[in-house]
């Protein structure tokens, strides 16, 4: 089953590509769409970025202090936010909230004949519906990527000043020791990445909906779970590639 749908949503993303291409999209819709997957989430996504700094700082500071090796701290926080923690904690909270907007909206709309309304003017309601909102969630997506890795090595550098008394000179030399600049760039591909399969898959998922508000409900759980889902084989798959 996921197999099939996710045949969909490759065919989905060619009729996106043509419809971009042939000047169907508009960049005033993109830019709409744009507040509403990544600006909207903002606040979640760096509060999230935050306490998972915290939270690691907490954990590891004491052990690399009695093994005489604080002077790392700064760098191995840096790395596992730039790595793994700020795109994949990031497109989650992005999924969870927006992608779920997203099918939910394009469900309704299916629901209520609005798309047949589209057909009837001669319109790709795939081309119309789904092209700003992966164009939005490609751009702005890595944006919030990149703020969440820099309020989390922040946060890490408070914490373990607070813990252990690490001098933030000693924990900045650290994270500009082992800051690596492959390292940031492979976030930013893999927030690209996770912008594409958000607004895709809820999209696809709101637009395979069928019946009433029951099933708008129905779809939206599934738009959720299938976005996770697919983020995290898509995270498997790029650590396979580039960290191997």
């Amino acid at each position: 089953m996921m197999t099939k749908f996710f045949g969909k949503c490759m065919i989905n993303l060619w009729i996106c590509i043509r419809y971009l291409l042939s000047g169907g999209s508009r960049f005033s819709h993109a830019l709409s769409q744009a507040a509403q997957i990544s600006f909207d989430s903002l606040v979640i996504s760096l509060v999230i970025a935050f306490v998972s700094a915290a939270v690691i700082a907490i954990q590891v500071s004491k052990q690399f202090l009695m093994s005489g090796a604080e002077a790392y701290i700064g760098g191995s926080i840096a790395i596992v936010m730039i790595r793994e923690i700020a795109p994949g904690f990031v497109a989650l909270a992005i999924g969870a909230r927006a992608g779920t907007a997203i099918s939910a909206e394009i469900a309704n709309m299916q629901v209520t004949s609005q798309v047949d309304a589209i057909k009837t003017l001669k319109v790709d309601p795939v081309g119309y519906y789904f092209t700003p909102r992966i164009i939005a969630a490609a751009i702005t997506v890595p944006m919030v990527v990149m703020i969440a890795e820099v309020v989390g090595i922040l946060g890490g550098m408070l914490i373990s000043h607070a813990t252990i008394g690490l001098h933030p000179a000693r924990y900045i030399n650290s994270v500009w020791l082992w800051l690596n600049t492959r390292d940031v760039y492979i976030s930013l591909f893999k927030g690209i990445v996770f912008g594409i399969l958000i607004a895709l898959v809820c999209a696809t998922q709101g637009y395979e909906t069928k019946g009433g508000a029951k099933d708008v409900g129905e779809s939206t759980t599934k738009a959720a779970v299938l976005s996770t889902v697919f983020m995290l084989l898509a995270d498997l798959i790029i650590n396979l590639i580039f960290y191997l």
